[in-house]
Order: C-alpha cells, then sequence, then structure tokens
C-alpha cells in the first residue's frame, strides 16, 4: 500500500486550479476587479514604502512596522493575484507541482508574519499611547529589528511545517484544487491519505498562531481606550480613536476570515474562496489607504514628495519653453 501512495504521489507533475464556479463571461469581470484591486495593492503599498524611506521625520519604530506591513502585503498578494487573473484566460487553469509548492510556502510565510506585525503594532501604539515617556527607551531600536525578524521567523517556521506536511500527502483521486490558488484545506480534500494528523497539525499550528496575537491586539487595545477616555480634549480622543479604530477594522477583516478558512469546519468550499479574498487581495489594499488617509505624517510626507515633483516639472517646462 505505501509503495502504491508513493507511485501515486510522485506521478503527480501539475494540478488544476478550478477557481470561481461562474459563467464564462464573469470571468472578464473578475479579471478586470482583480486587475484593478491589484493595481491598487501595487501603487498603495509601494507608495508607503518609498514614502517611509524617503522622509527622515517618519523614521521611527511605528513607521518602520508599517513600512515592513506594506512589503509583507505587497508580497503575499503577488504570490496570488497575478496566476489567478492568468487563469481567468486559460482553458487549462494548470499549475505545475513546484509552483504549487512555491505559492503555497510563500502564502503561509507572508500570511503569518502579517498577523504577527499587526500584533508587534498593536503592542507599539500601546507603548507609545499608555507609556509615551518610556516610548523611546521600550520601543529601541534594536528591539523594533527583533519583533520584525521574529515576525519572519514564525512564519518561516510555520510555513515550512505546513508545506511539509501537505505535499508529503498522497494525491492519489483529483487533481482539481476547489479555489483560486493552492491553499492546504482544498489540498487536503483531494488527498487520499489519512488527514487526521494533518488537521491536528494545522489546528494546533493555527491556535498557538492565532491566539496569542488576538491576545495581544485585544488587550493592547484594551489599554488604549482606557487611557484615551482619559484624555481630556475631545480633539486629542477622536485623533487617537481615528487611528486605533482604523487598525481594529484591518485586524477584524483579516482574523475574520482566517479563523473561518481555518479554524471552523471546511463546509463551504465557495464561501471559503469569498473569505479568502478578504485577506488575499482586500486587506493588502485597504491597509495603505487606511494608514495613509488618517495618518497626517503620511499626508505630509506624500505631499511633500508631490511638491518636489511638481516643482521639478514645472522647472524642465520652464527651461524647455526658453529653450
Amino acid at each position: 500500500m505505501g509503495d502504491r501512495e508513493t507511485s501515486n504521489h510522485s506521478e503527480v507533475t501539475e494540478f488544476t486550479l478550478v477557481g470561481f464556479r461562474v459563467l464564462p463571461e464573469f470571468h472578464i469581470l473578475l479579471f478586470l476587479l482583480f486587475l484593478l484591486v491589484y493595481a491598487m495593492i501595487l501603487l498603495g503599498n509601494i507608495g508607503m514604502m518609498v514614502i517611509i524611506m524617503t522622509d527622515p521625520r517618519l523614521n521611527t519604530p511605528m513607521y518602520f512596522f508599517l513600512g515592513n506591513l506594506s512589503f509583507v502585503d505587497l508580497f503575499y498578494s503577488s504570490v496570488i493575484a497575478p496566476k489567478a487573473m492568468i487563469n481567468f484566460w486559460s482553458e487549462s487553469k494548470s499549475i505545475s507541482y513546484a509552483g504549487c509548492v512555491t505559492q503555497l510556502f510563500l502564502f503561509d510565510l507572508f500570511i503569518v508574519t502579517e498577523g504577527f506585525l499587526l500584533a508587534v503594532m498593536a503592542y507599539d501604539r500601546f507603548i507609545a499611547i499608555c507609556n509615551p515617556l518610556l516610548y523611546s527607551v521600550q520601543m529601541s531600536t534594536h528591539l523594533c529589528v527583533q519583533f520584525v525578524a521574529g515576525s519572519y521567523f514564525f512564519g518561516c517556521i510555520s510555513s515550512v511545517i505546513e508545506t511539509i506536511m501537505t505535499f508529503t500527502l498522497s494525491f492519489c483521486a483529483s487533481r482539481n484544487i476547489d479555489h483560486f490558488y493552492c491553499d492546504e484545506r482544498p489540498l487536503l480534500r483531494i488527498s487520499c491519505s489519512d488527514l487526521y494528523i494533518p488537521n491536528m497539525i494545522s489546528f494546533f499550528l493555527c491556535t498557538i498562531i492565532i491566539l496569542p496575537t488576538i491576545i495581544v491586539i485585544t488587550v493592547s487595545y484594551i489599554y488604549i481606550v482606557s487611557t484615551v477616555l482619559k484624555i481630556r480634549s475631545t480633539e486629542g480622543r477622536k485623533k487617537v480613536f481615528s487611528t486605533c479604530s482604523s487598525h481594529l477594522g484591518v485586524v477584524s477583516v483579516l482574523y475574520g476570515a482566517i479563523i473561518f478558512m481555518y479554524v471552523i469546519p471546511d463546509r463551504f468550499p465557495e464561501l471559503s474562496k469569498v473569505a479568502s479574498l478578504c485577506y488575499t487581495l482586500v486587506t493588502p489594499m485597504l491597509n495603505p489607504l487606511i494608514y495613509s488617509l488618517r495618518n497626517q505624517d503620511v499626508k505630509e510626507a506624500l505631499k511633500k514628495i508631490l511638491g518636489k515633483k511638481l516643482f521639478l516639472f514645472n522647472s524642465i517646462l520652464t527651461e524647455n519653453r526658453a529653450k
């Protein structure tokens, strides 16, 4: 039996990504929607990283974490969106075995890293608002680098475990993955191996990743809210609540979708595809918009950059007219 499973496993050279079960006429609409959202992701996250790297005033822990968040959002959406858009026009909708392994590994790496980064950002805001006099001491450059490195480390460890566990299974039934990218649950559905241990490992990983990060975020914001309510200035309370509510909104969308996908029993494949859109495309699109439109420092830095570009453009026009 073991030899047959090994043989079946070795014969897999590619999978088929079923994608969304809609009429072919809607594929063009879905392609345009994905293209628009992905273009906004590229523009927003690359723009955010450029602004943070070019403006010295943004050389603070909060923007260091935000820059890394933009980097993570940019890359894990890029792991998913381009292939999904190609498949809207492809008849075969195939992905190679190596491509599927790579997609699952990179996606798991970046999505877990994002969860830890959001927890770190919540802790950073807790220190900044609740202990402002100790902020520069407690959130030192060395500690910030450790926080970010730790986020990538845990993301990598989780991704390695998930990827090895998934692709050591035997796929001796269908090669059709009922999703628009290679994800663990759809791959488990087409495996003919015993799934008890993989399901237990997956649930354990979700628990030790999701639960601690949610606790850190929740406790941090409980303290933040209690501190903000003590602020006498209405304008001050409004400013802090505006920033914090945006962050909480993004966190709620991300974690709500992830819990639906990986914690709740897998009974609704089509709903799972819609839920996965929340963290593969919607969250990476919203993050730079929320953190830029609701942040005065970022808006001023953006105006400064645009002002320089406009000045340079006007100078070139003036020189050309003089000639």
